[in-house]
């Protein structure tokens, strides 16, 4: 008898489970409904949302939510597990942006068995992170609320979830403290909440989160000293927390980092010495410590970190010499050094690093001569010694050797004679070329108009004369063309008919091509300097055409007549510069169009009548209008006529 009751008991159970996985399967996955609250938070979540351009939503009717698109459920409760709605929809070979505009509902809680919610990349989803998220979601694993417009804090509740492994938040508007609850996330490995307006210090529960691997917070407002238990976290492969208000010195712990490959700490305040157990970090391979203010040598050992491939030390106040080791760095791509108080040689093992390609030493204190094992470097593209003590009275021969040399800066470094013959010759097309503040004299050079690839050229601050070649014409890659502070004489006509964008060509001699200011076919002017010349005439109403224009600066020149009633249509001015010249007539009324002009001086000239009344110009002090005789009304004195 205890046997065929038993026998009943296990049917029965069995017969129960049956009846559980079917009423599972036809109110779950395949029937007709799917849990009440899952239904009541997925549709106030859609009846928040004002727009979506993916069409995603359109798509979620009637009961069973679990055939929605972007819902995941569990097969066997039919509850809803993951919510994926990601702003950037793969189709095949591209990704499309997608919007969803609207207001992130709270009911988001209801779904009690959410694993995963992905709302990452919906740029106008905006609203907050409920604060009961903590107790109402504990199996969440995966948050990706990145490129909303999220505002509040991150709730203390966040600490409740203990199955959490990756917090994406970043590129929000969050505000406040990173809660010391978020300690309590034992499973965490990824860390991210960049680009928010986050406040405080760090906490030190974050030195419990052993199983972090990455971690993100730049761009926040962080203050406070970096807590020595940061070296706990030793699984830590990438750290990021520059661009904050971090203060303090780097603490010593950091070194047993030893995982880490990626260390950005630039962009604070943060002081003292860089810790010289630094190389200790084998696997270290992009290190920023840049805009700092760092103190002290770079460690003599800093050469043993093997796997270095960026390094910026740039912008702190470091003193003493490049350590000799700097050759050992045979990874080593990109090395930024400039504005600090280097001093010494630069070391002959730089010769060492084969596949560098940027080297900025300026801004030092580096004497010369320069090794010759530079030229050695096969694979550097740019090369910046300015503004060190090199004196180096010539360019070295070396510099055309180098194959791959497209850009040079060598400002500041006590160059003589004329410009170097060897850049015509240069086995590398020059893209970007700076020589100013030296002691350059003679022309410029016809052959210059023979570097078709020239994008930047920098003459300034040296005493070049005779006039401009009509070979600059042809230089149609030149954006950027800055000659001011010579002594160069004749027409502005071969330049300022070109592509270029920005033109500085102020304190010379120049007296003609002033009516060619917008001649050309297209005008992409966008600065245009021409002030402290001789330059005589008519400005142009082809100068109108300029509308890309956002300084202009024509100040102290012999010009003359009308101002330009085409000048209106640079819409994008901010800056006009027009003082001391002998311009006359009426200031046009269109200028009243010029709404974006911040500075403006039309003193010293021959301008008659009324100001034009109104914004921008009845809100420029006296001075932008005083020494016109003829001028009145605001902001000068009323009219009298």
């Amino acid at each position: 008898m205890r046997k065929k009751m038993g026998l009943w008991v296990l049917l029965l159970a069995a017969l129960s489970a049956s009846l559980s996985i079917i009423e599972g399967k036809v109110f779950g996955l395949d029937g007709f409904s799917c849990d009440p609250d899952d239904l009541k938070g997925l549709t106030s979540f859609r009846a928040n949302i004002l727009l979506d351009t993916s069409e995603r939503l359109a798509n979620w009717t009637g009961r069973n939510c679990c055939d929605w698109e972007g819902i995941s459920c569990d097969n066997m409760t039919g509850r809803v597990t993951g919510v994926s709605l990601p702003g950037f929809i793969s189709t095949g070979d591209s990704l499309l942006q997608s919007q969803m505009k609207g207001v992130m509902s709270p009911s988001i809680t209801l779904l009690s068995s959410l694993e995963v919610v992905d709302f990452g990349g919906l740029i106008d989803l905006s609203g907050v992170i409920p604060s009961s998220i903590g107790f109402d979601l504990p199996n969440l694993r995966k948050i990706y609320l990145f490129g909303n417009r999220i505002t509040g804090p991150i709730p203390d509740s966040i600490g409740k979830l203990l199955k959490l492994e990756e917090l994406a938040l970043f590129e929000n508007r969050l505000s406040g403290a990173v809660p010391s609850s978020i300690g309590n996330l034992e499973n965490l490995n990824s860390l991210l909440l960049y680009s928010n307006q986050l406040s405080g210090e760090l906490p030190g529960s974050l030195a419990n989160l052993t199983r972090l691997v990455h971690v993100d917070i730049h761009g926040n407002f962080l203050s406070g000293a970096i807590h020595e238990s940061i070296g706990q976290l030793q699984n830590l492969k990438d750290l990021d927390l520059s661009n904050n208000l971090l203060n303090g010195k780097i603490p010593i712990s950091i070194c047993n980092l030893t995982a880490i490959s990626v260390l950005y700490l630039d962009a604070n305040s943060l002081e003292g010495p860089i810790p010289s157990c630094l190389h200790e970090m084998s696997s270290l391979g992009f290190l920023r410590l840049q805009n700092n203010h760092l103190t002290g040598n770079i460690p003599p050992v800093f050469g043993n970190l093997v796997s270095l491939q960026r390094v910026s030390l740039a912008n702190n106040v470091l003193t003493g010499e490049i350590p000799v080791s700097i050759g050992n760095l045979s990874a080593l791509t990109e090395m930024y050094l400039e504005g600090n108080l280097l001093s010494g040689q630069l070391p002959s093992s730089l010769g060492h690093l084969g596949g560098l390609l940027v080297l900025n030493v300026s801004h030092n204190a580096i004497q010369g001569p320069l090794p010759q094992d530079i030229s050695f470097l096969q694979n550097l593209q740019v090369l910046d010694l300015s503004y060190n003590m090199l004196n180096l009275s010539s360019v070295p021969e070396w510099i055309s050797q180098l194959p791959s040399l497209s850009r040079i800066y060598m400002a500041g470094c006590g160059i003589e004679g004329e410009i170097p013959r060897l850049f015509q010759t240069m086995s590398s097309p020059i893209q970007e070329l700076d020589l100013s503040n030296n002691f350059i004299t003679g022309s410029l050079p016809s052959w210059i108009g023979g570097l078709a690839q020239l994008y930047m050229l920098d003459l300034s601050r040296n005493s070049l004369v005779s006039y401009l070649p009509e070979t600059l014409a042809g230089l149609g890659s030149l954006g950027v063309l800055d000659l001011h502070s010579n002594k160069l004489e004749g027409s502005i006509q071969h330049v300022v008919s070109g592509a270029s964008t920005y033109i500085d060509l102020s304190d010379n001699n120049f007296t003609e091509g002033a009516e060619e200011l917008g001649s050309g076919i297209e005008c992409e002017i966008r600065y245009l300097n021409l002030s402290f010349n001789s330059l005589k005439g008519k400005l142009p109403s082809s100068l109108g055409r300029c509308t890309a224009m956002q300084i202009l600066d024509l100040s102290t020149n012999n010009l003359g007549f009308d101002l330009p009633i085409d000048m209106a249509n640079i819409s994008s001015l901010e800056k006009l510069k027009l003082q001391k010249n002998h311009l006359t007539g009426y200031i046009p009324k269109d200028y009243l169009r010029l709404t974006k002009l911040q500075e403006l001086d039309l003193s010293d000239n021959l301008l008659v009548g009324e100001i034009p009344a109104g914004k921008p110009l009845s809100d420029f002090p006296m001075s932008s209008f005083s020494g016109n005789k003829g001028l009145c009304g605001k902001p000068l004195p009323p009219c009298k006529f």
